[in-house]
C-alpha cells in the first residue's frame, strides 16, 4: 500500500489540504498515522474524502454526512439502529426530492414565460416562483 502525504492526498481527492485538515477536526476522516517525519494516509481515506464531497454536493450537512459514514462504524450500532437511522434519512431524501422538483416545475414555467414576453416574467420575482409557480401554459 502507498503511503500518501497530506498534499498528495488532497490532490487525489480534489480538495485543498486545509478542507483535509477541517474534516480531521469536524471528525469525518481519521488523523493519520506518523510514518518519520510525515503522516501518512491511504487510498481508503482519498475515498472517504470523495464521499464526503459528493454528499455534499447533494445538499447534505456535514453533520448528516457524519450520520452516514457512523452507519457502518459505530460499535455498538445495531442493525435494528442502522434501519431505523437509514428509513429516516430516506424519508429525508424524498422529501429533498420532492422539493427539488417543485423548484424545476417552477423554473421550467420560468422559462417558458421568458419565451412568452419580458412584460410577463417581470411580475414574477424568482423567490416567489419556487413557492407558487407561474401561471404560464407552455
Amino acid at each position: 500500500m502507498e503511503k500518501i502525504t497530506i498534499g498528495k492526498l488532497a490532490e487525489m481527492a480534489g480538495v485543498g489540504v486545509e478542507t483535509v485538515r477541517f474534516y480531521q477536526r469536524k471528525n469525518l476522516l481519521r488523523e493519520p498515522k506518523a510514518t518519520g517525519a510525515f503522516r501518512t494516509y491511504n487510498e481508503e481515506d482519498a475515498q472517504r474524502i470523495g464521499f464526503i464531497k459528493r454528499a455534499q454536493d447533494l445538499g447534505f450537512t456535514l453533520n448528516e454526512v457524519k450520520e452516514l459514514l457512523e452507519l457502518n462504524t459505530k460499535p455498538r450500532m445495531t442493525c435494528g439502529t442502522v434501519k431505523v437511522k437509514t428509513e429516516a434519512k430516506i424519508e429525508e431524501i424524498k422529501a429533498k426530492i420532492a422539493d427539488l422538483n417543485r423548484m424545476k416545475a417552477s423554473l421550467e414555467k420560468l422559462a417558458c414565460a421568458c419565451d412568452a414576453s419580458q412584460d410577463q416574467v417581470k411580475q414574477y420575482k424568482v423567490q416567489e416562483c419556487f413557492a407558487a409557480g407561474l401561471g404560464c401554459k407552455c
